[in-house]
């Protein structure tokens, strides 16, 4: 079958189930399109061939034997570089660990191998997920499938682009300020982030400790639900995961798609969130989205949350301290390669220093920069403890507007997106993008992104925000968005994306 790369990963579980198709077939029908497009696409880093074959085989043997699987047994997966994964490379797309190969599996990847699932690989990302365009990657960008000269979203645009493209049927990605959400956005895909400690950070490499989520990248909503329901499980071995995690999610999705009457749902429009530095593109997108909602019944409420105004500012000096503090570890002595410097006596100073030169890009400096002088004496309290002030106002704010609406829902992002290189000389341009995702990593709230339509041809994406451990609540209400919206994602005629390449 030449068409099972444009199946849902529930359809393609139903076909491995029913003997309709192999595991393998599946698998291979992947690899060959990612050997035909990642050459341009980049949006892999590494392919896994005969790893994701094995397991997939596996899984074939099994079922033939006659037992038992798990329901997405067979279903190929990829998962963003950043999370480690026993003996095969996971470099952060920096060159600072080029070439490293865990010695373990990240708790995800667990959960992954459990499930059955054959890992094709791992995907493009800004080195150390700092950056909103991967743009930043060492290894070079990766394009956006619905236009090649425009940036697929960061730092996950890796595994968006592969999931738009067709690459893989679904992905994993992570989140610090609108990381998966953002790409998302632009690229036509669903991204979630989780309730903060819905699932396991174990494993995955740190960019910011108290922000970091790891989270769904697919194409529909029930998608994205059934495969945090695979994740989601408590984890003694990160001592931020949930004792209880939000469960039974693909229910709430399936409820949400095929709801027709939205009497009493009550959803909030953040006035703060609409204003200055959105496109009249994408505003139109949501207002669209916003007025067919109505139409179903939904009761539309204006939220005013004072605090998202200085959520941007506070988020890029609490990120870039708690950056400082876990980049500290690659010296060249505990991790990273080495590189000793040319010149004058070797010392651990020295080669230190000379290690961090090389192997660090351009905005992770700046980043380590701004994070050591914002917990430097003197200042950690105006910037740092200031910062940490901010976040306790937004999530007063998201507490206060919960208590008057069921879900927020806002643009995911302020504009479509942009050209490569059109914000690279301007880092304050490059951080707005992330000025509507930010609040959800701040309050530890679970969020994420829909596409909601088109503007100027390229896909606008419409955010559901929803109270902490309420998952399912918020997959529910993105049922809502993706029943009513204009279909994107999972209608993209393939050859489009083809001519593109």
């Amino acid at each position: 079958m030449d068409t099972l790369y444009k199946k849902s990963p529930i359809e393609l579980a139903e076909l491995i189930r029913s003997g309709e198709v192999s595991a393998e077939e599946v698998t291979a029908a992947f690899l060959e399109r990612i050997d035909r497009l990642n050459p341009t696409l980049n949006a892999f880093l590494y392919i896994d061939r005969e790893g994701a074959l094995e397991q997939a085989r596996s899984v074939d043997a099994d079922r033939k034997a006659g037992e038992t699987l798990p329901p997405f047994a067979g279903v190929p997966i990829a998962i963003k570089d950043n999370m480690c994964q026993r003996g095969i490379p996971t470099t952060c797309a920096s060159k600072m660990l080029e070439g490293w190969k865990p010695p373990y599996d990240a708790t995800v990847v667990v959960r992954l191998r459990e499930a059955r699932l054959p890992i094709l690989g791992h995907t493009n990302m800004d080195e150390f997920a700092m950056g909103s365009s991967t743009e930043h990657s060492a290894f070079g960008p990766t394009l956006n499938p619905w236009d090649v000269e425009r940036i697929p979203g960061g730092s996950g645009g890796g595994s968006a682009a592969a999931v738009s493209a067709y690459l893989a049927p679904w992905a994993l990605g992570s989140d610090t300020g609108g990381s998966i959400r953002q790409p998302g956005a632009v690229t036509g895909t669903v991204g979630a982030k989780p309730t903060y400690g819905a699932v396991s950070r174990y494993g995955l490499i740190a960019m910011a400790s108290s922000l970091d989520q790891i989270g769904p990248v697919t194409r529909t909503v029930e998608d994205a639900a059934a495969l945090q329901d695979l994740i989601s499980a408590h984890d003694p071995l990160d001592s931020t995961s949930l004792p209880e995690v939000p469960a039974h999610l693909r229910d709430a999705a399936g409820k949400g798609v095929q709801a027709q009457d939205l009497s009493g749902k009550r959803i909030g429009i953040v006035s703060q969130m609409m204003g200055e530095g959105y496109s009249e593109g994408v505003l139109g997108v949501f207002h669209t989205v916003v007025d067919a909602l109505k139409a179903h019944g939904a009761e539309i409420v204006e939220i005013s949350c004072p605090s998202f105004e200085y959520a941007l500012g506070a988020y890029y000096l609490i990120m870039p301290a708690e950056v400082s503090s876990n980049l500290a570890r690659f010296d060249g002595v505990r991790y990273g390669n080495r590189v000793l410097n040319e010149s004058g006596p070797v010392t651990a100073e020295t080669m230190m220093a000379a290690t961090r030169e090389a192997g660090f890009g351009t905005e992770v400096k700046r980043r380590i920069i701004l994070g050591t002088h914002a917990l430097s004496a003197g200042y950690f309290d105006a910037y740092y403890g200031s910062a940490q002030k901010v976040r306790t106002l937004v999530q007063r704010d998201l507490a206060g507007a919960f208590s008057e609406v069921d879900v927020l829902i806002s643009p995911t992002s302020p504009t479509v997106a942009f050209k490569f290189g059109e914000n690279m000389d301007d880092p304050l341009a490059m951080y707005m993008n992330d000025i509507a995702t930010i609040p959800a990593n701040l309050a530890g709230v679970p969020a994420m992104t829909i596409p909601g339509g088109l503007s100027q041809g390229l896909p606008v994406g419409v955010q559901v925000i929803a109270p902490a451990h309420e998952d399912a609540r918020m997959y529910e209400f993105a049922g809502y968005v993706e029943s009513v919206a204009e279909p994107v994602a999972p209608n993209v005629p393939v050859e489009k994306l083809e001519e593109n390449l």
